[in-house]
């Protein structure tokens, strides 16, 4: 199956996201670009991210971006594959550094638009739950759902995993 300029992966924790972003770009031909957003604050973010980096093969080539995301993917060389993982860890990055998240939006879509390779954006899917208690865990929920809504309408494909399955949502 071809894929899309612009493919969207979401679903809720160790669902198979990141695998299946993964086993996307790597059905392309290498190099391929992971351009990572976490941050290691503590031991356990350490350690999923030596994992993630443990289980890619050669020809990945990464690129840490937790804030500047949208500049990341235009630093791309001309026709790679990009993987984001993950959106959602941008999104806090962003909202835990005051910077203007509607803007950092609007530059990433016109980033993944100029793109030449394929792009493939993985998110958390953080709206299916209770409603958080904080005004600040509701802010994060909103502005993850419309993260994903503006970035939905523009993919030519969103998968939706659910235990490891992947769910071809548009």
């Amino acid at each position: 199956m071809e894929l899309p300029h612009l493919t969207l992966v979401l679903g809720g924790a160790r669902s198979g996201k990141s695998r299946h972003a993964e086993a996307l770009i790597e059905a392309l031909p290498a190099p391929w670009s992971y351009i990572a957003t976490a941050q290691a604050y503590d031991d356990e973010m350490r350690l999923r991210i030596a994992e993630h980096r443990a289980r890619r093969p050669s020809g990945w080539e990464t690129f840490d971006a937790p804030l500047a995301l949208a500049e990341a993917v235009e630093a791309q060389p001309s026709g790679r594959p990009i993987l984001v993982d993950c959106l959602t860890l941008w999104l806090t990055n962003l909202i835990l550094a005051e910077r203007d998240t509607d803007g950092a939006l609007a530059a990433l879509l016109a980033a993944c638009e100029r793109a030449s390779g394929p792009v493939v954006l993985v998110g958390n899917e953080v709206g299916l739950g209770i409603v958080p208690e904080n005004a600040l865990a509701r802010r994060f929920r909103d502005e993850a759902g419309r993260l994903h809504q503006a970035l939905a309408a523009r993919a030519g494909r969103v998968t939706f995993m659910v235990a490891g399955l992947p769910m071809q949502v548009k």
